[in-house]
């Protein structure tokens, strides 16, 4: 028997982190000492009172049952965040959970377009970004992001054939994978762009709490008129590792949430009681522990983007996010084969660029969730390498 997969599987190798890891465990079989920097997950553990939130909830039987609707007390949660950390007021209509930004990005677009509306997604970004579109039928159609203009999308260059035909766009800073922030003069810009040309916004806010150097995350839905035309997913994954319990939101355009509403309703069944409490705690909770977590995470950018500069290797800090970017070093015109030379030679493990898009050929990302101490080995692992030439 023959069985004939969809067409669309053509489209989904085997993911870049699946392959890395069978590299990595190859290595560590030959007894190689392995420093993880390639998958962006938080090495720190959640807040004892989110921990103890979930706990005390999960010994209730009634919380076992189907929750079909988010919690009053997790939306009243997110309305008093959105209001102390971004100076934003959400209605109830405006809010709605999502497993994960992840799950929310792969599914919004089957709201949004039918097949053949175009759905702008940036290059280099973050893989879903194209997947959920893709899902969804739509074409997807990159717009570049380039060093030269700050990793900023350049408006002006954009063909207006093609805008006349994109029903979203796809926007995220800070960005993973180049790491840069945005200035409030771009969302400034981008909203009455988006309003004129009729283009919904999605912008993913996952790395607002995780920003360097005194820059100051904030939401696109401060802007105004940004709620005539934008949406955003508010994770907790990353500011309050709170990642495999899959909890995100999306805010802002209340048609936009209802819809999405409707089509979820179709698909799940609300998110497990216990884990809702969990995220009221965190969201209700004191920040303490978010701002010393950036600044531990601030502390292995400036051991690693610093460390690989002082041995040779040029690189930028970044600016936000749990990574850095860097372009590959002299000598070398593969991103995917130096990775792979550099896993062998120093045991150092990181993601190349081209994972993230053509534009993210011939760079690397590393993920800081190591010890600033591991991230110095690390870094004495390339300097005695011989790979990086002063």
């Amino acid at each position: 028997m023959s069985i004939q997969f969809a067409d669309r599987m053509k489209d989904y190798e085997a993911g870049i982190f699946q392959v890395l890891n069978e590299k990595k465990d190859a290595a560590e079989k030959q007894g190689k000492k392995i420093y993880n920097l390639s998958v962006g997950t938080p090495d720190f553990p959640p807040a004892e009172h989110i921990v103890n939130a979930v706990v005390e909830a999960a010994k209730k039987p009634e919380n076992y049952k189907y929750a079909l609707v988010d919690i009053p007390e997790l939306i009243e949660a997110v309305q008093k965040r959105y209001e102390k950390r971004y100076g934003v007021s959400l209605e109830t209509d405006e809010i709605m959970s999502v497993y994960g930004s992840q799950e929310g990005i792969s599914h919004i677009c089957m709201t949004l377009c039918n097949p053949g509306d175009v759905v702008l997604v940036p290059n280099p970004g973050y893989p879903i970004f194209e997947i959920g579109p893709s899902l969804a039928g739509a074409e997807v159609v990159t717009y570049d992001l380039t060093e030269e203009n700050h990793y900023l999308p350049d408006f002006d260059s954009m063909d207006e054939e093609i805008l006349a035909r994109a029903k979203c766009m796809i926007v995220s800073y800070p960005l993973n994978p180049v790491c840069k922030t945005a200035p409030d003069d771009f969302y400034e810009k981008l909203i009455p762009w988006a309003i004129e040309h009729n283009i919904v916004i999605i912008h993913d806010n996952a790395y607002s709490d995780i920003i360097y150097d005194g820059r100051v995350g904030k939401s696109i839905l401060r802007i105004p008129d940004a709620k005539k035309i934008a949406v955003e997913f508010y994770s907790l994954s990353k500011s309050f590792n709170y990642t495999g319990a899959r909890v995100s939101f999306l805010t802002g355009n209340r048609d936009i949430v209802a819809n999405f509403k409707r089509l979820r309703s179709q698909i799940d069944y609300g998110t497990y009681l216990p884990v809702q409490y969990g995220a009221v705690a965190a969201l209700t909770g004191s920040d303490r522990m978010v701002k010393e977590q950036c600044a531990e995470y601030q502390k292995r950018r400036d051991a690693l983007c610093g460390g690989l500069r002082a041995i040779g290797w040029p690189m930028e800090d970044s600016e936000g996010t749990m990574f850095a970017w860097a372009r590959i070093p002299d000598g070398y015109t593969d991103d995917v084969d130096f990775v792979m030379e550099l896993v062998e030679k120093t045991g150092v493990l990181c993601t190349p660029g081209s994972s993230f898009g053509t534009l993210g050929k011939g760079h690397v990302r590393f993920a800081l969730t190591m010890s600033v101490e591991m991230i110095k080995e690390a870094v004495d692992a390339i300097a005695h390498s011989g790979m990086i030439h002063k």
